[in-house]
């Protein structure tokens, strides 16, 4: 039986339809004969009596009907509730047409016989293709277990990917779950509803390996309240896409995937105003220096959207360079990508002139605090002096924006890199203070999502082989934002800007490193493993790496804040010093480098970043 299935299933299309056309002739006249049987009470009858070959008639015109209406053409293995609708159409007509061979007195015909054929037209033309789906998707079904799949959310989108992991090989629906009383313990699609609670009780019962949120328009708050409220459950919990991905109406197995780490955020972004972001970027010549790194990248990907004049980017690193110019080459925006390091002021000088560049987004400086606190002269020479002489640069060509992106480090560092990052801030202040024609901003943020060197993919990589998932202490904490949202945000706030500003952006609530460390093995399905040694993934706290801190901060002076327009930035009033103390500094910087007199570096940071203090190592 299995061998003449599999021999069937393996026909050319056209084939298969032939082999359904050829059956449903040979049964249609054995139906009507069936249902004038069932109507006279006898096997022995005279059938549409009156009408010669009417076996003909009923075989080929119903099978004619059928395929006006589409209903070979149709896949028998995902027949849906538009193929309901088709074949009901076509019973109809059929109907239609007997009553009027009866009502032009061509045939016997009494006048139940049209609707019981009708009726069981439509059996047999249904359940017959419920079989043929029935044998072939057994047949072909994968001998391995299918996981037991529980469905949050019994909409359209939960009906829809309940109808498609019924049709899988991998995944088997159980049960609905849905916070609507008035779905709670109802059934659909041969499922029962369950309320959250009710539901968390029932996984151990009905060996629930995943949970599936089928609810894309819900925003990330309530998906943040969805998942901790599954966290003791030990189950893997999967997602569909965004609404606006399912715009076909119809959801696939293949749109099922891990649920985004930034939904632990339980933050919704908040609209950008379309002003901000245009009044820099639309028809203007930008350039983005750190343009391969993942702001500086995402950056671009954010100005080309705007319809900038001219696009340079501008990175020291060849193949960072080289994969931001591909993904960006499209028709209607022209990308000049040039390699060369921000220190070179003369080459920044040139480039500026050369394409005329009007607004300048510094995203160039090293960032690992580990990294730059064992090589603390290449931090200060690229963040520091590479900032001052982009700045430079900018300012004598004359551009007209000149935004530095930083960070939380540069508040009360403890590590080179944040001193770094405050130093490039310093001169920027300062040299905003002599009021140049460029109007200079600085704006600063947090950890970003997914950010090279981030941990959020270095914990994936760690769950993925087992563990251990290493944390430095168990209270270090940081703020967290998603990349594209922070790229948003830094070119909003440089819209703001009137000189010298320092914007804040809103991080939300910080983030304990290890609470998200726990939530993301809880995500995969797996347990941390607790105080009694019970678990799969281990995590292990290593210590704070030179120069980190427990937590970040975004304030130098908490009383200096004032809002803005928009509501996710703020604006900070921070000291600076004297263009002409600060310039000073920086001439004394690269005679420390030179010399590489590390005392000297120390105390001059010490001396001008507030609250900087050198980590033992």
């Amino acid at each position: 039986m299995k061998d003449i299935i599999r021999y069937l299933a393996s026909l050319p299309r056209h084939q298969k339809q032939i082999v359904l056309v050829a059956m449903d002739i040979c049964v249609l006249p054995v139906i009507m004969w069936l249902v004038y049987a069932i109507r006279l009470a006898r096997p022995n009858v005279s059938v549409m009596g009156g009408l010669e070959f009417w076996y003909l008639y009923v075989g080929v015109f119903g099978v004619l009907i059928f395929a006006l209406m589409g209903i070979y053409s149709a896949i028998v293995r995902s027949f849906n509730e538009d193929y309901l609708l088709r074949l009901s159409i076509a019973t109809f007509i059929q109907i239609v047409v007997l009553y009027a061979v009866k009502k032009l007195d061509l045939a016997f015909i009494p006048m139940s016989i049209p609707l019981m054929y009708g009726f069981v037209l439509f059996s047999w033309m249904w359940w017959s293709r419920a079989l043929i789906r029935y044998l072939t998707l057994r047949t072909f079904a994968k001998k391995a277990n299918r996981k037991r799949v529980a469905i949050y959310g019994a909409g359209l989108a939960g009906q829809q990917i309940a109808a498609a992991l019924f049709r899988s090989d991998n995944y088997l629906p159980v049960c609905f779950i849905d916070d609507k009383t008035s779905l709670q313990g109802q059934s659909l699609s041969g499922l029962k509803i369950y309320a959250p609670k009710r539901a968390l009780g029932k996984f151990r019962k009905f060996h629930i390996e995943e949970i599936l949120l089928a609810m894309p328009s819900v925003g990330r708050a309530r998906k943040k309240e969805i998942i901790e409220s599954f966290e003791q459950s030990d189950v893997k919990i999967m997602e569909l896409p965004g609404v606006t991905q399912l715009v076909d109406g119809q959801v696939k197995v293949s749109d099922i995937r891990e649920v985004d780490i930034i939904d632990l955020l339980g933050r919704d972004p908040v609209p950008p105003k379309p002003e901000l972001l245009e009044k820099n970027i639309k028809n203007k010549v930008v350039m983005v220096t750190g343009a391969g790194g993942s702001i500086g990248s995402e950056l671009c990907r954010q100005i080309v959207k705007h319809q900038p004049k001219l696009l340079v980017l501008f990175e020291m690193s060849e193949f960072a360079l080289y994969s931001i110019d591909r993904e960006l080459q499209s028709p209607g925006v022209k990308v000049v990508p040039i390699l060369g390091s921000v220190t070179n002021q003369t080459k920044l000088e040139r480039v500026l002139a050369q394409y005329q560049v009007q607004t300048v987004y510094h995203a160039a400086a090293y960032k690992h605090v580990p990294l730059v606190e064992a090589n603390p002269f290449e931090g200060i020479y690229n963040t520091s002096i590479g900032t001052a002489r982009s700045v430079d640069a900018a300012v004598n060509q004359g551009v007209e924006t000149f935004v530095l992106i930083s960070t939380d480090k540069a508040v009360r560092p403890t590590n080179v890199m944040g001193a770094s990052k405050r130093m490039a801030e310093l001169y920027c202040q300062g040299l905003a203070a002599t009021k140049p024609q460029t109007q200079i901003s600085i704006v600063r943020f947090g950890n970003v999502l997914g950010s090279s060197g981030s941990v959020v993919p270095l914990f994936k990589k760690q769950i993925a082989h087992g563990g251990p998932v290493t944390v430095t202490h168990p209270d270090v904490t940081r703020y967290f934002m998603t990349i594209p949202e922070a790229a948003q945000l830094v070119i909003q706030a440089g819209a703001m800007g009137t000189g010298g500003d320092v914007f804040l952006l809103d991080m939300g609530e910080p983030v304990k490193i290890v609470d998200l460390a726990k939530q993301m093995i809880r995500l995969s399905g797996l347990r941390p493993i607790d105080e009694n040694g019970v678990g799969d993934i281990e995590i292990q706290f290593t210590g704070l790496r030179p120069g980190e801190k427990l937590y970040e901060e975004l304030l130098i002076n908490a009383e200096g804040v004032k809002s803005t327009e928009h509501q996710r930035i703020l604006k900070s009033f921070e000291k600076y010093f004297d263009f002409s103390i600060i310039s000073n500094v920086f001439v004394i910087f690269v005679n420390i480098i030179n010399q590489q007199k590390i005392e000297d570096l120390i105390s001059i940071l010490k001396e001008y970043v507030d609250g900087y203090s050198q980590s033992k190592e």
